[in-house]
């Protein structure tokens, strides 16, 4: 049986890294030309590890499914990228950056790992500024910051609304110039379906070119898996439509164990559904936030005529609005974290405070930043007594200065202009905390099998603070892999090119043109999506912002049942042989099938609340999460057995030495 080893260095928190870094092996450059290594997902993670490794001299296969490496998803993180840089002097610290992570993960997240991420986050700045990232800057040229959820300094930086993008550009550049050198392969349009494990080692990948559908088997010393999250689990979520958990869980399959999969991450900053129509939600950044304030109306009577259509918000009068995340949250207010924000929101809602047809929205309101910044311009521009209509037209410049292609996104998909009218938001599936399994090093339970970025667990706990996913994206492609993915590469200098002629590639392509046929063959009645709305459906009331035990096993009785019916009754048009959508996704509900049970296994196995992970028998008499950290302080890492049902638990202990073990508070 594996044997959970996180590989933690010893000594004090801020020499761990520094002492890991002078003390594990590394390849020598001539060697590294010997050496292979597959990067599956060319996000921030991946952009930055494929191209960081080609640099030090490895042989790099990069892939992914996408037509280019610049449509990762990682350009939809709008709103910034922390870092401890304290520019503001507002007191942020390494420290400071690592504490409120560990916090704002509810204390469920691995100490040297998160201290690790806050130490190279300053570093992680310089890496995109020297790339040409355009950070906006304050008056003085310096790079500006702004705040998010869970903190109380000012440490994320930006690029208008569009920060994901232009971090991602930067990578893109860098993983390019590599393709360029022929360092890097590039392999756009192709979708992993396996990962292949020889002598108990990852050696390479089984992967589908999605355009001829051509099975292709590729080996390597080393297989980086950079394919983020599983949101989509849920069907509608703010995640791209592409986005999916195939290549981790042919992983899991394969011997990786899946970590803490029930902790999902909901936003609380998203366009409210709008009907059955939808395939995906659209998330309006947090860093709006900043300057928007959130508010339902005080009276149900009001609350009513504006579902109704008699009201909107301009209608009611300040008195009467109820600011409930300053009132319950005094300390941080508006930017509490995103799961505090969420249930609160779900809370206001369920009451009968909602503020749209369905009753599922709340209002997300700029007019008291139109009059702030309006005055301050007034005052820069030397403008005496102006009136009323002139500071709210010149803070709606500076509010579209900060925010113009936020608002305009959302003009254009909800058809009311926020400059006029609140924004209304409700909380959507977002993030996902859980992911593989990775120790220290982030490798998984399979030697020479890493897993980066969202794909991992290794950095949020049980919720992650807005902005942290880029500083994790960059960290562990930037900064973290190329010295750990070395110590183990150091073994295999001698080793030769991996033979793709084996029994263990004819064995697992096998397994992949199988299950294509399958589908191809099947001749059911109902599509892909039909399958995936209904579990979406059920992960949603049965395991999204709000679980408790009754309906968790109502969700996992339901899930199989749904299971079985589309193994049976799948209908997959077109070939093989050819461009086939329908196909891609097929595969990919399949196995989000799996995951959902496991993710309903494991909200149910963990009596306590605490982060995303929210059970209704388990919170305070004020609506707070109630963690059990006497039984629950441990990661939750699951192995295969070849049934999502029957996963065999193994425990993390978690161990609290730099931080306090407290249930937070945000008042």
């Amino acid at each position: 049986m594996t044997k959970l080893d996180s590989k933690i260095p010893a000594g004090p928190i801020d020499r761990k890294w520094t002492d890991h870094k002078g003390h594990i092996r590394v390849v020598a450059p001539a060697n590294k030309r010997r050496i292979d290594v597959i990067v599956v997902g060319t996000g921030l993670a991946g952009g930055a590890a494929a191209a960081s490794l080609a640099e030090l001299g490895y042989n790099v296969k990069a892939f992914c499914f996408q037509d280019s490496a610049r449509r990762a998803h990682s350009i939809a993180a709008q709103g910034g990228i922390n870092a401890a840089k304290n520019y503001q002097n507002d007191g942020d610290s390494v420290y400071r950056l690592f504490y409120d992570t560990v916090k704002g993960g509810d204390y469920r997240a691995r100490e040297a790992n998160v201290y690790r991420l806050a130490e190279v986050s300053a570093n992680i700045i310089d890496q995109c500024v020297a790339q040409g990232v355009p950070f906006a800057r304050d008056y003085g040229g310096l790079l500006d910051n702004r705040s998010f959820g869970g903190v109380q300094v000012s440490r994320t930086f930006y690029a208008r609304g569009q920060t994901g993008q232009q971090l991602l550009l930067g990578a893109y550049s860098a993983l390019m110039r590599q393709v360029g050198k022929g360092a890097v392969q590039m392999f756009d349009r192709h979708e992993m379906l396996d990962v292949v494990v020889v002598d108990g080692k990852a050696r390479g990948i089984i992967a589908r070119n999605l355009i001829t559908g051509e099975i292709e088997r590729h080996g390597a010393h080393a297989v980086l898996l950079c394919t983020g999250g599983y949101g989509n689990v849920f069907f509608l979520s703010t995640n791209a439509m592409g986005s999916n958990v195939t290549a981790a869980w042919k992983a899991h399959k394969r011997g990786a164990f899946f970590g803490n999969p029930c902790y999902t991450q909901i936003h609380p900053t998203c366009i409210p559904v709008s009907g059955t129509h939808q395939s995906k939600l659209t998330l309006m950044s947090e860093s709006l936030r900043n300057d928007g304030r959130i508010w339902v109306p005080k009276k149900l009577e009001d609350a009513r005529a504006i579902q109704e259509g008699r009201k909107n918000g301009k209608d009611i009068p300040e008195e009467d609005r109820d600011y409930y995340l300053e009132r319950r949250y005094p300390a941080f207010g508006n930017l509490v974290p995103r799961d505090v924000a969420s249930r609160a929101a779900k809370e206001r809602c369920d009451a009968g405070f909602g503020v749209n047809k369905t009753g599922e929205a709340v209002f997300l309101d700029f007019s008291s930043a139109f009059e702030r910044y309006g005055k301050v311009e007034a005052n820069v521009r030397k403008i005496e007594n102006p009136s009323p209509e002139e500071i709210l037209r010149l803070g709606k410049e500076v509010v579209a200065a900060k925010y113009g292609n936020l608002f305009d996104m959302y003009e254009n998909i909800a058809g009311e202009n926020p400059y006029e009218r609140p924004m209304k938001i409700y909380p959507a599936v977002h993030y996902t905390m859980g992911g593989l399994w990775v120790d220290y090093n982030l490798q998984t339970t399979v030697p020479g099998l890493f897993a980066l970025g969202e794909a991992n667990f290794s950095d949020h706990g049980a919720n992650r603070l807005g902005a942290s996913a880029l500083m994790q994206g960059l960290a562990d492609g930037y900064f973290v892999i190329p010295y750990t993915v070395g110590d183990y590469l150091a073994d295999d200098i001698r080793t030769g090119p991996i033979k793709t002629d084996t029994p263990e590639f004819d064995a697992a392509e096998k397994e992949v043109t199988d299950r294509i046929a399958h589908f191809l063959n099947n001749q059911g009645t109902k599509p892909v999506d039909d399958f995936h709305r209904r579990l979406g459906k059920v992960m949603w009331n049965k395991c999204g912002m709000a679980r408790n035990a009754q309906g968790l096993q109502e969700a996992i009785a339901e899930i199989r049942q749904i299971r079985e019916e589309f193994w049976k009754d799948v209908r997959v048009p077109g070939k093989a042989d050819e461009l086939n959508q329908e196909l891609e996704k097929a595969g990919r509900v399949a196995d989000f099938l799996e995951l959902g049970e496991l993710m309903c296994l494991d909200a149910l196995t963990r009596n306590e609340s605490c982060g995303g992970h929210f059970r209704e028998e388990y919170q305070t008499p004020e609506g707070e999460a109630l963690r059990d950290d006497e039984h629950y302080a441990f990661t939750s890492a699951w192995e295969w057995t070849g049934d999502a049902g029957a996963a065999n638990l193994h425990k993390e202990p978690l161990v609290f030495e730099e931080v306090k073990l407290t249930q937070r508070s945000y008042k």
